[in-house]
């Protein structure tokens, strides 16, 4: 390994993303060989030895998966009330990995997997606007004013305004499917959505994360996510900052 900035050694090593690092770098938390460095853009090299908060950390193997998460598991590495999570239905050799971004209880669908922070940073953050797909049902007739509302954006929470985009696949007097882009990453944001218009969502799924999808999965099941989609998928981040 030749000399590479001191954030992007401590990303590597899955600890958090850059923009993270320079600020652990920046609290003074950070040392290279027993000496304290606040200095952002320093350089170290293969022999260089890198603490963050007196522990060691070295660079790893980013790994990367797609993940279908059933109902009834929730998206965290442990929980105080005795929940079932993700974590459950993993091998042990993979609760290092994180999800990115969450999905509540009863939803289902696509998480990608990793321990890659900086790849986690970029498709979480609210002033990137990654486009998240899910399929949705209500067990309603959903009037179209009330879609055309949703798209322009409406008040979930006090100062909170959300939107999404949505096309009605299948609608009858008993139920309406839709497919929903969101673009944001608001908690609970589809359900809160259409209970702002007193409907409840029956079913929600989310089939597409930018553009890895849950094509080929079984509930429960995971898959590694081939290098050519993890190159293509950071080529398509880069062009949605370029854009935003």
């Amino acid at each position: 390994m030749s000399a590479t900035r001191l954030n992007k050694f401590i990303a590597s090593s899955g600890l958090c993303s850059r923009r993270k690092a320079d600020e652990l770098i920046e609290s003074g938390v950070v040392s290279v060989n027993g000496k304290k460095v606040t200095e952002l853009g320093f350089l170290v090299g293969p022999k260089d030895k890198v603490f963050v908060n007196q522990k060691q950390v070295r660079p790893v193997k980013l790994e990367y998966y797609r993940f279908y998460k059933p109902a009834g598991y929730i998206t965290t590495a442990d929980d105080e009330k005795g929940r079932k999570t993700i974590y459950d239905l993993l091998p042990e050799s993979m609760y290092h990995l994180r999800p990115v971004g969450r999905l509540d209880k009863d939803s289902t669908g696509l998480l990608i997997l990793t321990n890659d922070g900086d790849l986690i940073n970029e498709l979480t953050h609210p002033s990137v606007k990654v486009p998240k797909v899910y399929l949705v049902s209500v067990e309603s007739v959903i009037h179209p004013h009330e879609l055309e509302q949703m798209a322009a954006g409406i008040e979930i929470e006090p100062g909170k305004k959300a939107y999404a985009s949505i096309s009605v696949l299948e609608a009858d007097k008993q139920h309406t499917f839709m497919q929903i882009t969101l673009f944001q990453g608001m908690n609970r944001q589809i359900r809160k959505m259409f209970e702002h218009f007193g409907y409840e969502v029956k079913t929600l799924k989310r089939v597409q994360h930018a553009i890895i999808n849950l094509d080929g999965l079984k509930r429960g099941e995971f898959k590694p996510i081939k290098p050519r989609q993890i190159k293509d998928l950071k080529n398509f981040m880069n062009r949605i900052k370029k854009n935003d």
